[in-house]
């Protein structure tokens, strides 16, 4: 586990000057984690790899020669934006499309993307005229198969085209090695991982955000204990640059880009967190007099709501459900 040092804050200064149409840190997702306005905003990362701010969540965007990886569509109601986005960019087609969770601000524009791209010829992850090749864990397909499911993508198209369900799904596009990982029982039990290997740029998902404490989906197979794996994965493959700025780039599910730093230290507030309620269920503390304690105390002014869809309280909870047989 790597030690924790002072950062200097993340320095944007030189990715700034790569903005897409509005240049503009302010195009990343605040607090709440939405941006300021309903566009899609561009950011260069590195090598071949480019950042998509949307109103609800972040992609991952990929381009060569070879065509256009895209990770995660977000909603359904921004695909007509996301194209547009690419498209200044490449006139190549979507050839893959990676979901990283199974929640429709991820997966929400699948079909959308996937039927106006095209397979890799003599590919085995494509099908003849089914457009892009969608790749994700097995059991985020199963969710979406589920009867009932409120993951379910608007239409059948959405659903993935290929599944892994341990390891990696090891990927050679544009020149460049791409490792689609497990990240198990975490934000749920079907959450991956994407690193672009000659990029240095890791694509977290919801493992990792800079908007809120850990999403912990505990009626999806999420845990506390699988998110710090997630992250401690993260901090095996991320190298930083210089006294731990730049580097190996991570982008979040939600908020903004980060380097291995910004990882480490939502890493250690995870751990602590963790480790305070699990002393308290010891002590056979009560969900109640959990929540009373207090444990993200210091952290709340930084990630805490008591607002939205996802607040302080609902992540205390997830956090003792995931660690105690009580409920």
């Amino acid at each position: 586990m790597k030690k924790s040092f002072l950062g200097l804050g993340l320095a944007v200064g030189a990715l700034l000057a790569t903005l897409g149409p509005v240049p503009s840190a302010r195009a990343q997702q605040g607090k709440g984690g939405k941006a300021p306005d309903n566009d899609i905003h561009i950011l260069k990362v590195q090598g071949n790899v480019y950042m998509l701010v949307g109103p609800s969540s972040n992609s991952t965007l990929q381009i060569g020669d070879s065509g256009v990886l895209l990770v995660d569509t977000q909603t359904q109601q921004v695909s007509d934006k996301i194209v547009a986005a690419i498209r200044t960019l490449s006139d190549k087609p979507i050839r893959y499309i990676i979901n990283t969770s199974v929640d429709l601000d991820h997966t929400g524009g699948n079909e959308n993307l996937a039927k106006i791209g095209a397979p890799v010829v003599g590919g085995n992850l494509g099908g003849a005229n089914r457009g892009a090749a969608i790749i994700a864990t097995e059991n985020l397909q199963i969710r979406m198969n589920a009867p009932n499911s409120k993951e379910a993508p608007p239409f059948s198209g959405g659903r993935p085209t290929t599944t892994y369900f341990e390891g990696q799904k090891e990927l050679f596009f544009n020149g460049e090695g791409i490792q689609v990982m497990l990240a198990p029982a975490a934000h749920t039990d079907g959450d991956s991982i994407v690193y672009f290997r000659r990029s240095d740029v890791i694509s977290a998902g919801d493992v990792f955000l800079t908007t809120t404490f850990p999403v912990i989906k505990t009626d999806e197979g999420g845990t506390v204990n699988g998110v710090i794996a997630a992250l401690n994965h993260i901090l095996d493959i991320a190298i930083p640059e210089h006294e731990q700025e730049g580097g190996t780039y991570i982008i979040p599910g939600h908020g903004r880009l980060c380097d291995e730093h910004d990882v480490l230290e939502y890493r250690d507030m995870v751990t602590i967190v963790r480790n305070r309620v699990r002393e308290m269920i010891k002590k056979n503390m009560t969900l109640a007099q959990v929540k009373a304690a207090n444990p993200t105390l210091e952290y709340n002014p930084r990630y805490g709501s008591t607002t939205g869809p996802w607040t302080t309280d609902m992540f205390v909870e997830a956090v003792y459900n995931s660690l105690s047989t009580k409920k």
